[in-house]
């Protein structure tokens, strides 16, 4: 097996414990449950999406339109993509506040090895909440958050969340 493999299979197990200990309540940082993520969807007007993407068969377009149908100020945050359903792209989460004001969400859809620098912008920015979607789990990247006085959600989908906890609510 080549350094490449070997690398992926181990962030792939990492991943996969940390969701598995997130599931099972071993936490070593704490995420919110779910009165705390149907309180912070409920206070949540801006998402920034990290990884959006106007492909329409990736998972973060869909999510994307969802929000934005459910009347949430969403902005895509993401160097590849000149725009997402219309809406301006920035390439980092600093330009993104910087051209459009503060976000209270991150909604980060990227692997998870890759989110630890998407939690120190999300602290910088002044987020309130860090939210790694279903599939993403960084113990690292939760502590950032944490101790920078950011809640945490972690392998949730934040339209899921919206239409199982807020999803007949009026915006």
């Amino acid at each position: 097996m080549n350094d490449g493999a070997a690398a992926a299979r181990a962030a792939d197990r990492a991943r996969v414990a940390a969701i598995l200990d997130a599931q099972e309540g071993r936490a070593p940082v704490p995420l919110l449950d779910d009165a705390g993520i149907e309180a912070a969807l409920l206070a949540t007007r801006r998402i920034a999406v990290i990884g959006a993407s106007s492909n329409p068969g990736r998972p973060s377009h869909g999510v994307f339109r969802y929000l934005v149908e459910q009347g949430f100020d969403c902005v895509p945050v993401n160097p590849g993509e000149v725009a997402v359903l219309g809406v301006t792209a920035f390439p980092t989460l600093a330009r993104a506040v910087a051209a459009t004001g503060p976000f209270e969400m991150v909604d980060v859809f990227r692997r998870s090895e890759l989110c630890v620098p998407h939690a120190v912008e999300a602290v910088a920015a002044g987020a309130r909440w860090l939210w790694l979607q279903l599939g993403v789990a960084n113990w690292e990247a939760a502590a950032i958050a944490h101790e920078g006085d950011l809640d945490v959600v972690m392998d949730r989908c934040t339209a899921i969340e919206w239409r199982r906890i807020a999803g007949s609510r009026p915006r």
